[in-house]
């Protein structure tokens, strides 16, 4: 399975799930757009990347809490590719705490804007690009959060309310831009364990039915569902919790 004729864009991928993406998906061939709230973030692994051979890696900063930063990271991307055919919106901002009160105010805004209004804003700038592919999709990573009744998490309710809204933007997103060809697949993962990419742990974790699940196994569902046949839309992934 190769990605050579591929243009990515990932958000978040300055660390955890979204460098593992990055990395993964460049090793297959593709070439990819990455961002990070910072920029030297970015460049970090755009450098890893590119030390094991590849070049066709960009790095841009984009905050998702701020709309002029997303615009000016579609903006960027549009001057060096005329389409973007996988969009993966990874980033959404972690909050903990299962006590309402236990979060400020500025936590609570900041969660909720770069998981519901970040993501919603980054596929409204890149939607021109992704309308010029021949094979657009879009991913979301949102969260067995986002799913109704899940309860088992001890993340804050405002991490519940943005994946709630990511959950309801890509469902309507997918019967909407299904007539002009994009897909729309959406996973809902429990906590996952996210080995490194780059180490010896990579091949050799442990992925039988006892254990938890992995990025490995998140970023193979990813592939599978990107290297469909353009008649088949696999909206979304619901895993069991261990």
């Amino acid at each position: 399975m190769r990605f050579d004729d591929h243009r990515v864009v990932i958000t978040a991928a300055g660390r955890d799930f979204g460098r593992t993406l990055a990395i993964r998906l460049a090793d297959l061939g593709a070439e990819v757009f990455l961002s990070a709230r910072s920029l030297a973030a970015a460049e970090r692994v755009r450098d890893e990347i590119r030390d094991r051979g590849h070049r066709q890696v960009h790095a841009y900063a984009c905050n998702l809490t701020d709309p002029a930063s997303i615009r000016d990271f579609a903006s960027g991307v549009s001057q060096l590719t005329d389409r973007v055919d996988l969009l993966i919106n990874n980033g959404s901002r972690y909050l903990h705490g299962p006590d309402l009160q236990s979060a400020s105010d500025a936590d609570v805004v900041d969660t909720i804007a770069s998981g519901a209004t970040g993501t919603v804003l980054t596929v409204k700038n890149f939607l021109p690009l992704l309308l010029n592919s021949a094979k657009p999709d879009v991913v979301t990573m949102v969260s067995a959060c986002g799913t109704a009744g899940h309860h088992r998490s001890d993340a804050h309710d405002a991490f519940y309310a943005a994946k709630s809204a990511q959950a309801g933007f890509t469902e309507i997103l997918s019967k909407r831009l299904r007539p002009q060809g994009v897909r729309v697949i959406s996973l809902y993962p429990p906590d996952f364990d996210n080995t490194d990419p780059l180490s010896e742990e990579w091949k050799s974790t442990p992925r039988e039915a006892k254990d938890a699940l992995t990025a490995q196994s998140l970023v193979e569902c990813i592939l599978f569902a990107v290297s469909q046949p353009r008649d088949c839309f696999i909206k979304e992934f619901h895993f069991e919790q261990v």
